[in-house]
């Protein structure tokens, strides 16, 4: 599917089939829940409703596409750091993991980190198995997620000077303990 020149990846997560009871008897509608991205870090999720399953599909996926967002990634396969998310009852953890680990997430979560195009993930979904909160939870974890050339920025730092501290935080501050105790 292209869009503006570029390739997406689409993802069909769930399909509802909704009565409405009518006097004739009943009318059948469906909703269809989308995740689009570019597997290079761009992704979005969409809700369509229609009389028809491929008309609902078209709706979520062109409201996917309008409401994709930008989540930073390392080596550009993996997250910067876990994260926490959270939708009514959705509890999500998200954790960045190792070269080869692969996608351990389940269900709704898969086809988000697919389309993001994260190679190396592990999650856990907590409190809730429906796909419409569980992927408004890991929407939210996502948002969470900075790069340390974001924080260095923002700090008005080098990012060499926080990767750097990383070791020498701990190290000052057991001398600082230890100075205090003397």
């Amino acid at each position: 599917m292209e869009a503006g020149g570029e390739e997406l990846v689409e993802k069909l997560v769930h399909i509802n089939r909704v009565s409405k009871t009518v006097k004739g008897g009943k009318r059948f509608g469906f909703a269809a829940l989308v995740v689009v991205g570019d597997a290079k870090g761009r992704v979005g999720f969409g809700h369509g409703k229609a009389r028809e399953v491929p008309e609902a599909i078209q709706k979520a996926t062109a409201a996917a596409k309008k409401a994709m967002i930008r989540v930073p990634l390392r080596d550009g396969r993996t997250l910067h750091h876990d994260g926490y998310g959270h939708f009514g009852a959705g509890k999500v953890y998200v954790r960045s993991a190792a070269q080869g680990t692969g996608i351990i997430a389940g269900g709704p979560m898969r086809a988000v980190f697919e389309a993001l195009g994260v190679a190396d993930v592990v999650t856990k979904s907590v409190g809730t198995n429906n796909p419409y909160n569980m992927i408004r939870a890991t929407f939210a974890a996502l948002a969470e997620q900075t790069s340390p050339k974001a924080v260095a920025q923002r700090r008005g730092k080098k990012i060499a000077d926080l990767m750097a501290r990383r070791g020498d935080v701990s190290a000052r501050v057991a001398e600082a303990e230890a100075e205090a105790v003397a």
